[in-house]
């Protein structure tokens, strides 16, 4: 085997983590494989190690885009503006919730907080992508899950990649803040007193690279 047949095979299990994203939106997998194969194929060619990235880090957003691309053209996706809606409303909670307690929302909690179905939370949050993740796991029958399970090692990685990703390409400093607010779990007060900031300085910048991360993990 080649150098570049090793590389895809090796990285084949994040061709089907991205797919898995995907799943049950309207489109087959096996389709949904051969344009996250066909990313993936791109990315190898296209890849540059001098750049100082890890391969699966460069692949991963090339691989997704992809797949958005075959979402794009084939006008599988229909979003209704009611659920774009809800998909909003249930990422402000979550993201509430991260705050103040460090852990996202199950779906029922959602739906109970909203006082609508979980089946609608499901749908919401899986079709409009919403920023914040929210896998939604489905049973064999299709009929979804009503609370979110410890996602997939492979799910994880992916999204884990796609954020570290998104941090690099922040100044030095705008990294630092969002590292001290959700990895070292600090308040605004803390981490502005690390950074040399007033909290309000801390609470207005923290919430443009809230939205600049939202936009590229989108």
């Amino acid at each position: 085997m080649t150098e570049r047949d090793v590389l895809a095979q090796s990285h084949l299990g994040l061709v089907h983590a991205c797919c898995k994203r995907f799943r049950d939106k309207g489109i087959a997998y096996e389709e949904l494989y051969a344009a996250g194969c066909l990313g993936l194929a791109k990315a190898i060619d296209r890849f540059e190690p001098g750049r100082g990235l890890q391969f699966s880090t460069y692949a991963f957003p090339v691989i997704m885009g992809e797949l958005k691309r075959l979402f794009r053209d084939s006008g599988a996706v229909r979003v209704s503006r009611s659920m774009k809606e809800l998909a909003l409303k249930t990422a402000r909670l979550n993201r509430e919730s991260l705050q103040s307690t460090g852990k996202e929302l199950t779906v029922s909690q959602l739906a109970k907080r909203l006082d609508v179905s979980p089946e609608q939370v499901t749908r919401a949050v899986a079709g409009a992508q919403a920023p914040l993740s929210l896998t939604a796991f489905y049973d064999e029958d299709g009929s979804p899950q009503l609370d979110v399970p410890v996602p997939d090692i492979q799910d994880e990685a992916a999204e884990r990649l796609s954020l570290r990703a998104a941090l690099a390409d922040l100044p030095g400093q705008d990294r630092r803040l969002i590292e001290l607010r959700y990895y070292c779990s600090l308040t605004q007060v803390q981490t502005a007193q690390r950074l040399g900031m007033t909290q309000v300085q801390v609470s207005r910048r923290e919430k443009k690279l809230l939205a600049l991360l939202r936009e590229k993990l989108a």
